[in-house]
């Protein structure tokens, strides 16, 4: 999924492009879900990184700490629980369309 531009969606008031000259419009919802999926996308991986980095510092550093051991598996273990949480809802998403045939990935605002 791609960052969609406010100005070449014909739904959304850019300046010259709709009737509405320059006013937004509900269509402009479209872009803004979009790119708002999009950056949430980049930031669980950007968290799944960091967790995965903290987790793997906690345990070459616990030093034999049962304490220290056990922090640094649960953020392991939090991690690869998000990431299979997120995995599972998008393949829920995909066997949805795959039986349907609706492609529940598209945010459209029907005009009319």
């Amino acid at each position: 999924m791609a960052v969609l531009d406010w100005f070449s969606n014909p739904n959304c008031g850019a300046p010259g492009i709709s009737e509405a000259k320059g006013v937004a419009t509900i269509g402009c919802l479209e872009p803004l879900f979009a790119n708002v999926v999009v950056a949430l996308t980049a930031l669980v991986g950007v968290a799944l990184f960091i967790m995965l980095i903290i987790g793997g510092y906690g345990f070459l550093f616990s030093g034999g700490d049962q304490k220290k051991l056990e922090k640094a598996r649960g953020t392991l273990t939090a991690a690869i629980t998000g990431v299979v949480v997120i995995v599972v809802a998008y393949l829920i998403l995909r066997t949805i369309q795959l039986f349907t045939g609706v492609d529940v990935t598209q945010f459209t605002i029907p005009t009319q």
